[in-house]
């Protein structure tokens, strides 16, 4: 399958951002039937299986794939559409909530680096160290300039990262209000789902503006060539996923992963 040309949902460096203007859903001959739905996954997750393969095998570079977006964006629905025929071994999902008393005692980053990827590592972060110029934000808990501050402080450490060998990609999945609606709506009336719904949801959904205000002022000012930033149309789950599947696919292999040479020469190794 060929892949697509994603270059238009990526958000240009300190460019004037506006999240309204940007499509929660593609346009209609884009959305996947369930068949093509179901084959192009299974084909894009036979890819990432053994580009995973390889990136655990060489243990030479690591990659990091941040989901940031509003509540029922999808986060979860990603990490198991995408991952569901990979190898558990050297992938792992990292969950970022409130911080605790200690993590607050430290710097903003301080709970966020030993959760980073190895080398050979893959790591998805649900949510992540955006939340500290998201939520504390909307919330009045810190002030605009200490946010653009700690803009300059994620483009460091994202850069370390990367310095380090972890690449790193980030999405941020645009879903409408209209969208949310429906989807805690279908939350409230099944009693299974119940236990995702927190106070929070609900009153984050009363700040919606200030919270894509904030999203616009952190995507643009932190999305960079070594770290950056894709809107993600999430109205549609199908489409949303073939979307991560398809470019953590062509990133990884942008990244020219190899397999190690052998530890020693198998041409003299004789089976009985």
């Amino acid at each position: 399958m060929e892949h697509k040309d994603y270059s238009s949902w990526r958000v240009k460096p300190n460019s004037s951002l506006k999240l309204r203007d940007i499509e929660t859903l593609p346009a209609p001959t884009d959305l996947p039937t369930e068949e093509a739905w179901q084959s192009s996954m299974r084909k894009l997750g036979d890819k990432l299986n053994k580009l995973q393969g390889t990136l655990h095998a060489g243990k030479s570079q690591g990659l990091l794939l941040v989901l940031q977006g509003m509540d029922t964006a999808g986060k979860d629905g990603v990490i198991r559409s995408v991952f569901t025929h990979i190898s558990p071994l050297g992938v792992r999902a990292e969950a970022f909530g409130a911080p605790s008393d200690l993590e607050k005692s430290h710097d903003f980053l301080w709970r966020i680096h030993p959760k980073t990827p190895a080398l050979g590592e893959m790591v998805i972060f649900n949510r992540s160290h955006y939340e500290d110029v998201l939520v504390t934000r909307v919330r009045g808990w810190v002030k605009k300039d200490t946010c653009e501050k700690r803009f300059d402080d994620i483009k460091h450490f994202e850069s370390l990262l990367a310095d380090s060998g972890i690449t790193v990609l980030k999405c941020y999945l645009h879903i409408s209000k209209a969208e949310q609606k429906k989807r805690l709506q279908a939350r409230l009336d099944d009693p299974h789902k119940h236990w995702k719904l927190q106070p929070s949801d609900f009153d984050d959904r009363q700040l919606w503006p200030k919270f894509a205000e904030a999203y616009e002022d952190a995507l643009s000012a932190t999305s960079t060539p070594n770290a950056p930033w894709y809107v993600v149309p999430a109205d549609s789950k199908p489409y949303r996923d073939l979307f991560v599947a398809d470019l953590l696919v062509q990133t990884l292999e942008s990244m020219k992963l190899e397999m190690p040479k052998p530890l020693f020469d198998l041409s003299k190794v004789k089976l009985d």
